[in-house]
C-alpha cells in the first residue's frame, strides 16, 4: 500500500480524522510507514486504545501491506 492509500484507509475510518502517512525515516523497505493521526474520536482514550483504533481502521493490512508503523495520535486540541 503507499502512504496515501494508507490514510486515505484511516481516514475512512475514524471519525473526522486527519491521518499523515509517509515512508519511516532511514527505511527503503516500502512496508515500514510512520503516521501521525488526528482525530477527536482519540479524546479521552489512554494511547493504548487510540492506536487500536488506528489498527482497527487498517484491518488485514497491518498483517499483509504494513510491516511496521511509528504511530503518533492525538487529539486537535492537543
Amino acid at each position: 500500500m503507499t502512504p496515501e492509500e494508507v490514510e486515505a484507509k484511516i481516514e475512512d475510518e475514524i471519525e473526522a480524522c486527519d491521518a499523515t502517512v509517509r515512508r519511516a525515516r532511514g527505511k527503503h523497505d516500502d512496508d515500514h510507514l510512520e503516521a501521525t493521526v488526528v482525530s477527536p474520536a482519540f479524546e479521552g482514550l489512554p494511547l493504548v486504545q487510540q492506536h487500536e483504533l488506528v489498527y482497527d481502521a487498517l484491518g488485514d493490512a497491518m498483517t499483509t501491506d504494513i510491516h511496521a508503523l511509528e504511530l503518533s495520535t492525538r487529539t486537535p486540541e492537543a
